[in-house]
């Protein structure tokens, strides 16, 4: 958003007690603050209810121009302000309950923020009770936000002295008027009945509505993170009945918001441009219990926007295939290939059909769990699984035994599974690549491919329906090129045969899963420090034991040895592995780790942009970003993760090079780079902000201008390009 929360210190001024029916006012840069009274004196009750009665009081904030703050919801950004009223002496009552005038909408930065602008005056009646004579004490705390370019904290005390009457009439001062003024703000009772079905349409019901008296309308529910509130809400009206589609806000921590009674604000618009705001509950109604609704327009775009996010999470499938993370499965698929020459047609299909099962049926589930986390109020993304230490370990794990296996130290036999045995041994058959299928799905998710990140966040953002299958057909697309290859029957005759070299090649291939477990311990280590070698090299051990000790019980099983001998290996085997789930477990129990391990941004080496010729780098954060972007500094922001083979590509290959260092250097260009390689709360509502549900996210900020967003590959004549198109598109 253009306004920014920028951490430049609060304001706190406590005013002197006066006689008047205005304190001593908090004066900023931006602001002049009051508290105000309706009256000059607080009368006696009478009658039944003595000793009774109500206070009226008002923050009042005289903001410059071009500032403003906040309502009760801000909306997509800010902060609504908080005041707590204390009365004292003669009479006695605390409130801290806010009567909120309509607010004005305010786009900021392609985000929707309700907002305050000019004289803003925020009453609190306070209920009093006491009938002793005496001056009444008035004191107040408040804080507010207060936002332009970059967003200001600010708060103050206040104090007002009022007497107490026991006779004669309570004047009204001039401050009174204000008061009419914000009261003639307010929202008023809305004569119509509220209604908002399944889909999101929120409907009006009564005598009064027609085309001709409303234009336009939109809705402001009281509550934040119920509805996407920069997203258009389209309009229809027919006699008697309004309809306005409403979006459900992404990551809400509540049900939708058709799941619960809510209340808000519905602005009106008739043709002469006059506008009336009305306070209504709306009511959510069941399927079965639905109103006949008006057709909203822009349906049609809706759906469109679906099968474009399909093509795109597809397309981005494909490619995934290309990015590094996958090369360990495709050293597997490697095989399977050469399996298949010669094969017949049932055969490749058998082996195709597993294999997209496998993938197909491992995103779905990953998708079901993202949403379903998402609905819980989770802040969980693309490769959300990797931020946990317990998770990597475990994943490296299973790449050493995989690598074992690929080594002849064991053979996993495909038994009851595959109906054969030693299919999954020679790396084919149902098993084999229903496993292929589950794993290369795993090993992808810390890969972000081109066309992937706008379908994610489309997935997570849109109905559960449509964000199932936009992870379907992301599977889809990552196991397509295989599916061709395998039934396509001029491709199948292309493969090599069968033949003495494959065990050659099984071994070769093992190696690229041990360079992954090797990255992967590296990656433990970022997230939980040393202690996390002692685990993952420690189960690896146990692990090479185990499957050393499987191996052996095979061999003697084969030559007829005893078959008690072969039990005892087979259970020490058991054993090594259950040692390690334990540990695991007990990992995982503890937590991920001290919080004082190094991030990437400030471990030494850890990034090769910290050399001498390099830019300024420094951690990212909200307030910094706003602080540079205020003075006229150029930023890039780099969103990386440890675990994110994207990213660490990129880093080697497109920015750790002398052209960009130097050009970033040249150009005053601070780095903040956003290491989200263990879970962050800050850096996961940046990316939402930037419509990005995961890593790389690569901004450019140039000074005084919007922000410009780059692609998740780079190549260093593309970062020069984009970024300083005026200097040339040089590359190391």
């Amino acid at each position: 958003m253009g306004a920014v929360l920028a951490l430049m210190g609060g304001v706190i001024s406590l005013s002197a007690p006066a006689l008047a029916a205005e304190s001593t006012p908090v004066e900023t840069s931006h602001t002049k603050a009051t508290l105000i009274s309706e009256v000059d004196a607080v009368g006696t009750p009478t009658g039944d209810d003595a000793g009774k009665g109500s206070l009226r009081v008002a923050l009042r904030l005289q903001l410059k121009s071009g500032w403003h703050t906040y309502w009760q919801n801000p909306g997509d950004a800010g902060e609504a302000p908080h005041i707590h009223v204390t009365v004292s002496g003669s009479r006695t009552g605390t409130a801290d309950d806010v009567e909120w005038p309509v607010p004005e909408r305010v786009s900021e930065g392609g985000l929707m923020a309700y907002a305050y602008q000019g004289d803003v005056v925020l009453p609190v009646r306070v209920p009093v009770q006491g009938r002793d004579t005496g001056d009444v004490q008035i004191t107040a705390k408040a804080d507010w936000l207060v936002c332009a370019d970059v967003c200001v904290p600010e708060k103050g005390e206040f104090s007002l002295t009022l007497p107490a009457r026991s006779s004669g009439p309570v004047s009204q001062v001039a401050e009174a008027e204000l008061f009419r003024r914000a009261d003639a703000a307010m929202p008023q009772p809305s004569p119509f009945t509220a209604q908002i079905n399944p889909d999101g349409v929120l409907t009006l019901h009564g005598a009064g509505l027609s085309p001709d008296t409303v234009r336009q309308a939109w809705f402001m529910p009281q509550e934040g993170g119920v509805i996407a509130q920069n997203v258009p809400q389209t309009l229809s009206v027919q006699a008697g009945q309004l309809a306005l589609q409403l979006k459900p806000d992404s990551y809400a921590a509540h049900p939708p918001l058709w799941q619960k009674p809510m209340a808000g604000v519905v602005v009106l618009v008739d043709g002469a441009g006059n506008r009336s705001a009305l306070q209504v509950g709306v009511v959510p109604v069941s399927g079965s219990a639905q109103v006949e609704q008006p057709a909203i327009p822009g349906r049609g775009k809706t759906e469109r926007a679906i099968w474009g996010s399909l093509l795109s999470a597809f397309l981005g499938g494909i490619i995934l295939n290309l990015m590094p993370c996958v090369f360990p499965v495709l050293a597997m698929k490697i095989l399977s290939f050469a399996h298949m020459g010669g094969a017949s047609w049932r055969t490749r299909w058998r082996s195709a059909a597993f294999y997209s099962g496998g993938i197909m049926g491992c995103f779905a589930a990953l998708g079901a769990l993202m949403i379903a986390l998402r609905y819980g109020g989770a802040s969980v993304g693309w490769g959300f699984q990797f931020q946990s230490s317990a998770f990597v370990v475990g994943v490296g794990w299973l790449l050493f035994v995989m690598a074992l296996n690929l080594l002849g130290v064991f053979q996993i036999t495909g038994g009851r599974l595959a109906g054969r045995a030693g299919e999954m041994a020679a790396g084919h058959g149902p098993a084999s690549d229903l496993l292929a299928g589950l794993l290369a799905v795993i090993v992808a998710t810390p890969c972000t491919a081109p066309f992937m990140g706008v379908a994610i966040a489309a997935a997570l953002g849109g109905p559960v329906w449509a964000g199932l299958l936009i992870f379907l057909a992301m599977g889809l697309g990552l196991a397509a090129p295989y599916c061709v290859l395998a039934l396509v029957p001029g491709l199948a005759r292309c493969l090599p045969r069968p033949g003495a070299w494959m065990e050659r090649l099984k071994q070769l291939l093992a190696f690229p899963l041990l360079a992954s477990c090797v990255w992967l311990l590296w990656v433990a280590v970022l997230q939980r420090g040393g202690d996390a070698v002692v685990l993952m090299a420690g189960g690896a051990v146990l692990l090479g034991l185990g499957g050393w000790l499987y191996g052996l019980a095979q061999q003697w099983a084969i030559l007829g040895q005893a078959f008690r001998s072969v039990l005892v290996c087979r259970v020490l085997a058991l054993l090594c592995l259950l040692v390690c789930l334990a540990g695991l477990g007990q990992s995982v129990m503890a937590g991920e780790g001290a919080s004082n391990v190094p991030s990437m941004t400030t471990e030494k080496g850890g990034t090769g942009l910290q050399a001498s010729d390099g830019p300024t780098i420094e951690p990212f954060s909200a307030e910094r970003l706003a602080a540079l972007r205020a003075e006229g500094r150029a930023v890039f922001v780099d969103m990386t993760a440890s675990w994110c083979v994207t990213c660490m590509v990129n880093e080697h290959v497109a920015l750790d090079v002398p052209s960009v260092r130097q050009a970033f250097r040249q150009h005053g260009v601070t780095i903040l780079r956003g290491d989200w390689t263990r879970r962050d709360e800050r850096i996961t509502a940046f990316l939402r902000d930037h419509g990005r549900d995961g890593v790389p996210l690569y901004l450019y900020y140039p000074p005084h201008e919007k922000e410009q967003i780059l692609p998740q590959i780079l190549t260093p004549s593309l970062v020069l390009k984009i970024l300083f198109p005026n200097r040339g598109s040089e590359a190391d």
